[in-house]
């Protein structure tokens, strides 16, 4: 992953965090989803990261739509 990458919402909830990522992207702003979460357990985090100069617009966009 390139460096200008940062992480801007986390959840053990792999389906939480495709939404988010989704929604990102509906908002053009890119997004990937690196799953951390063990098999067959799915214990762990499922991170969506950003690059970062969409910062404050991905924050304000997670909060407007209560994610």
């Amino acid at each position: 992953m390139e460096a200008d990458w940062i992480k801007v919402y986390t959840s053990a909830d792999f389906f939480k965090s495709e939404l988010v990522r989704q929604v990102l992207i509906d908002h053009e702003i890119d997004a990937i989803i690196i799953n951390k979460q063990g098999f067959p357990y799915r214990i762990g985090e499922v991170e969506v990261y950003i690059h970062e100069s969409n910062l404050a617009n991905a924050k304000s966009i997670i909060t407007e739509n209560e994610l």
